[in-house]
């Protein structure tokens, strides 16, 4: 009986192994080369396997059916099959799997080969490569080619490209949603890090990918932050495929750029990638005396020692040798008594600046699920100066009455450095769980920014004493002064001898000065005294998906670090902590729309030079401010064309603003409360491949809800804020023909409108509204292309923003540039 039992179960164990089958497969990229340590699972079930070292990969013993495969890969789309198992048989598939720029990085460490006006992918948001659609917080951007189509060579040239986001004066100093974020403060951003640019200087854009901005504050994942938004700027990087592009323009105010960006493998394994922008820029201005030359040098190397290892060094060097334009000054309260051509230097005045950003990242993968990111940001700028500038007054007769005419001027020769780090590491993991797929993020920030000893201002102003010297006028001690005898209209008087001659908007004195006759006095202030601050953060963000909802959950805390008397025997340590959350959701309505809405908050430490300062007022109390925001996200046209809505409120207290004092121009305020409230829309990308379209437009309440107690600031009250435009909006569409008459010719045209704007030191000045049309002509043939920019079609007299009538920055007149570029 036991040889019969022991019979069956033999026969029954060969039937059920031959019921079984086998499943081999190979995993590539798109050239063919094989995909080490991809991850492919049977979908419903928890048999899953990685590659080898040559794509291969299998499965034993599966039941007769049909399966799914899932396969994952770092640095790829995840993609889904499906293949059919038969019994006692070996299956065999061939799988490709496609780059994806969807990583677990901090910074961009690959090249972006999209070629559009459109971007799908941001790493700002979330520190992960989160689809635009699906981050819960507004995130604006230009990309390159839209950059390129439209001609512009700034960063302020491409804001006007971005909902919300507007020029506070003509240097790197721009309003997003009401509040300011200029260059001189330590919270820009460059691929992901903390860095500055310098205050006096827009950025130029030949080297960058694109530059986009993370509306509202950023502090959950970067620490202190303005409230409005926050700039990052995304360079080039290495691509495996070979391209070469030359470019040299010429136009308006003898303007001569010359530009190149080569990229490419550097070995047959593609293993060390390269890239190298670089840019020469030579350029007057329809402004009197202004010029502006640059030197750009920007190479970036990538190494990929393996397929789960990828390290990236990336330097940009910009010297730039130019004069520091103080802007405009008018007679009285009447914009047009003076030529928008308007400065007041002198011819000898100059402004020589180096700035360099030295990037290095790393990026592991420990396996498909966890990678490790590291990265290090040196920023390095020195500034050497000479100018003649408005005293922002203007010069007084002997009763000490103002000559509306007459600008008093100063002078300031200053030469000063500054650096900054930023060391940034953390760890990100994606699991899945149950119905829930998770993704995590736990980092640490270092940042350290210092201006060492060794910087140093002298200035000249006021009015030449008899006994020597200068100083501020007394109307009430006329004969201490020296006087001279000043000519206008016919009409001779005797007025006080300034120290530095006054700038007459009627004779338009620009000419070349003896900078050796004045009488200096050392100054010192925020650009020339020796500071250092440091700021640790940790961080944890959660980013949930379940079915169709999506959840972010993020906390930081920071501690700040300011040395008050830095280098000096006092030096201390002023110690500020912050605790920042942020919560987020996103609800997938609809295949083509997303609803989200967020709330976070941020904050900015009052620097220990204000703090210390006994002219200020203080000491004050951090800056705080909240961002609670809603909005929809959508996609049309099979996702060439998104449109984005979003509804925002943000608060912030405790902000300083200048108390107007004219015996104390250091006096500040401590404001209680602003707000912003708005709207803002945005539409990006393509009708059809031939026909590209932005589109945005914004509504933006931002004032002064809460003045304090003084009866005398209350006049702030529901003043909106400087520069910050209530309307604005923006149209660019380029059409690329395609009937075989018109081949290769295209055209673009569209404008942007802003509201009229309050200025910032004078609470009844304003600036007008303004519109500007533009146009654009491109004809391609083989691997030449001609382009023509028309800018300000109507010759509109415009100003992009100000502080006073006497510090007024007006835009460009009509101008034009020609374009010859050479793509092999």
């Amino acid at each position: 009986m036991k040889y019969f039992f022991t019979a069956c179960l033999l026969c029954c164990c060969t039937l059920l192994l031959a019921q079984t089958g086998t499943l081999t497969g190979h995993v590539a990229d798109e050239s063919g080369k094989a995909v080490e340590s991809a991850h492919v699972q049977i979908g419903g079930t928890d048999k899953g396997t990685a590659t080898s070292a040559t794509g291969d990969f299998q499965f034993s013993n599966l039941q007769p059916g049909s399966y799914q495969l899932v396969v994952t890969g770092v640095g790829y789309q995840s993609i889904k099959h499906t293949v059919t198992v038969s019994e006692n048989k070996e299956a065999t598939v061939k799988l490709f799997l496609r780059e994806s720029m969807q990583q677990l990085q901090t910074v961009e460490i690959f090249g972006r080969k999209e070629t559009s006006y459109k971007n799908d992918v941001s790493f700002i948001a979330s520190k992960t490569a989160t689809p635009l659609k699906d981050i819960p917080q507004s995130i604006a951007y230009v990309t390159k080619e839209v950059m390129s189509d439209q001609g512009v060579y700034s960063i302020g040239e491409a804001t006007k490209n971005m909902s919300g986001v507007n020029q506070f004066t003509s240097y790197d100093d721009l309003t997003i949603r009401g509040f300011r974020m200029n260059g001189g403060s330590t919270t820009q951003l460059f691929n992901g890090l903390r860095t500055f640019t310098g205050f006096w200087k827009q950025s130029p854009v030949n080297y960058l990918e694109r530059v986009e901005v993370i509306k509202g504050a950023a502090s959950a994942l970067y620490g202190n932050s303005s409230p409005g938004g926050t700039i990052n700027r995304v360079t080039k990087k290495p691509l495996a495929t070979p391209q070469k592009s030359l470019q040299f323009s010429t136009g308006s105010f003898n303007t001569t750029r010359l530009l190149a960006d080569f990229t490419g493998p550097m070995n047959d394994a593609k293993t060390l990638l390269y890239r190298l922008n670089l840019g020469y820029v030579d350029a007057q201005s329809f402004r009197n005396l202004q010029f502006d030359k640059n030197l750009i040098v920007a190479p970036s190397v990538s190494f990929l020692p393996s397929e789960r290892t990828r390290i990236n060094v990336d330097l940009v060097y910009n010297k730039s040798n130019s004069r520091l334009d103080r802007g405009q000054s008018v007679r009285g309260n009447d914009l047009y008594s003076s030529s928008i051509a308007t400065a007041l230097n002198a011819v000898n005045d100059y402004l020589k600046q180096d700035t360099y950003l030295i990037t290095t990242s790393i990026n592991h993968q420990f396996s498909p699920r966890t990678s490790i990111n590291l990265a290090h940001l040196r920023t390095g700028y020195s500034e050497d100066l000479l100018e003649h500038r408005s005293s922002n007054v203007n010069a007084v007769d002997s009763a000490g009455k103002a000559i509306d005419n007459l600008v008093a001027r100063q002078v300031f020769v200053r030469q000063t450095k500054s650096f900054m780090d930023n060391l940034s590491v953390f760890l990100n993991h994606t699991a899945t769980l149950g119905r829930t797929e998770h993704k995590l993020v736990v980092g640490y920030d270092y940042i350290q920014s210092s201006t060492p000893k060794g910087a140093g201002q002298q200035t000249a102003s006021g009015y030449l004493l008899k006994a020597g010297g200068a100083a501020a006028y007394n109307a009430k001690r006329p004969d201490l002064y020296q006087f001279y005898t000043y000519t206008n209209n016919g009409i001779s008087r005797s007025i006080p001898r300034p120290n530095v001659p006054s700038y007459d908007l009627t004779l338009q004195n620009n000419i070349l000065e003896d900078p050796t006759k004045y009488t200096y006095a050392a100054v010192t202030n925020n650009s020339t005294s020796a500071s250092f601050y440091s700021l640790h953060g940790i961080y944890a963000q959660e980013q949930l998906t379940f079915n169709r909802l999506q959840l972010l959950l993020g906390l930081r805390i920071d501690t700040y670090i300011d040395r008050k008397g830095y280098t000096t025997p006092s030096e201390t340590n002023v110690t500020q902590h912050a605790i920042l959350p942020r919560i987020g959701a996103v609800y997938t309505l609809t295949p083509n729309i997303n609803a989200y809405g967020t709330y976070t908050k941020g904050y900015n430490p009052q620097d220990a030079t204000t703090q210390s300062d006994p002219l200020s007022g203080g000491p004050f109390d951090p800056i705080r401010s909240s961002l609670a925001e809603v909005g929809l996200k959508t996609e049309w046209l099979d996702g060439r064309l998104v449109a984005n809505l979003a509804l925002y409120d943000i608060t912030q207290s405790n902000t300083l603003y200048s108390a107007n004092a004219t015996d104390n121009p250091n006096l500040l305020l401590q404001i209680g409360k602003e707000q912003a409230r708005g709207i803002e829309f945005d539409m990006t990308g393509s009708i059809r491949p031939n026909w590209n379209l932005i589109v945005t437009y914004s509504y933006n309440d931002a004032k002064i809800i809460d003045a304090g107690t003084r009866a005398a600031d209350q006049a702030l009250v529901n003043l909106q804020k400087p520069n910050a435009p209530k309307h604005q909006g923006s149209l660019w569409t380029k059409y690329v023909f395609t009937a075989p008459a018109l081949k290769g010719f295209g055209i673009g045209f569209g404008g942007n409108f802003v509201d009229q704007r309050n200025l910032s030191l004078n609470n009844t000045q304003t600036i007008p509204a303004y519109t500007l049309l533009n146009a654009a002509a491109y004809y391609r043939i083989d691997k030449f292309q001609l382009q023509l920019n028309v800018n300000n079609l109507t010759n509109t007299t415009y100003w992009v923003g100000g502080y006073d009538y006497l510090r007024l920055f007006p835009g460009s007149p009509r101008n034009l540039l020609t374009t010859v570029s050479y793509t092999f």
